[in-house]
């Protein structure tokens, strides 16, 4: 079964208890995939940050660390890794099982960082690189350098202002985990418009990213 998503990778794993720990959720389990994802994640900063230094040559750094952070963030990891059906391959505990974990944002971010780390270790930077700007070939290909980049709080804090409404209200629901490794759970409530949208994150930052964006999409806002 896991050949599958070996094929939708572009890589076949040497080593096949890389690839076992790298889809170990620390809920099944020891050996789980906190140390690949460490190691994945300072992989695909730097195979990322490389990629946009070569295609945008005239670019500054802070466009290039914006572009970056947008390209890398939890949400992007969430949708490519949706994309290689990632859920079906996840090892989790019967907690997180019985709560849809195998759909959860951050459990899907952490284990394809996990996969990047372990490829590092299984086959060398190289063959990591190859299959992070495979995978990255269309989020890279939608970039519109004209429009103008503003994360989804901003967005959605301009989106009422200019509507003459009260800004968004963020209060935490949740927070999971030990302290090292935190998932935090916010809402993000528009009481004017009758909205509330949730978000989830390793940080309150990245969950109220999470929560602004899915209003934006719930307001329907470009």
């Amino acid at each position: 079964m896991t050949e599958r998503l070996e094929r939708a990778l572009g890589h076949s794993f040497s080593n096949a208890s890389l690839f076992r720990t790298a889809l170990t959720h620390r809920s099944y389990g020891s050996p789980h995939n906190e140390r690949l994802e460490f190691l994945g994640d300072a992989a695909l900063n730097g195979i990322i940050g490389k990629a946009l230094f070569d295609r945008y040559p005239e670019q500054p750094e802070g466009i290039l660390s914006r572009l970056r952070s947008n390209l890398v963030c939890q949400n992007m990891l969430h949708r490519l890794a949706l994309s290689l059906n990632l859920c079906d391959f996840l090892k989790l505990g019967e907690g997180e099982l019985r709560t849809g974990g195998s759909l959860r944002p951050s459990i899907l971010a952490d284990a394809l960082e996990a996969l990047f780390g372990a490829i590092w270790i299984d086959a060398g930077f190289d063959a990591t690189t190859s299959v992070i700007v495979r995978l990255y070939e269309k989020p890279l290909a939608e970039i519109v350098l004209e429009k103008p980049f503003k994360d989804a709080k901003s967005r959605l804090q301009e989106y009422l202002q200019g509507r003459k409404l009260p800004p968004p209200k963020y209060a935490i629901l949740a927070l999971e985990g030990p302290v090292h490794a935190q998932q935090f759970q916010l809402a993000c409530r528009i009481e004017a418009l009758d909205v509330e949208t949730e978000g989830r994150g390793t940080s309150r930052r990245a969950a109220e990213q999470m929560a602004a964006e899915r209003a934006l999409e719930t307001l329907r806002v470009p």
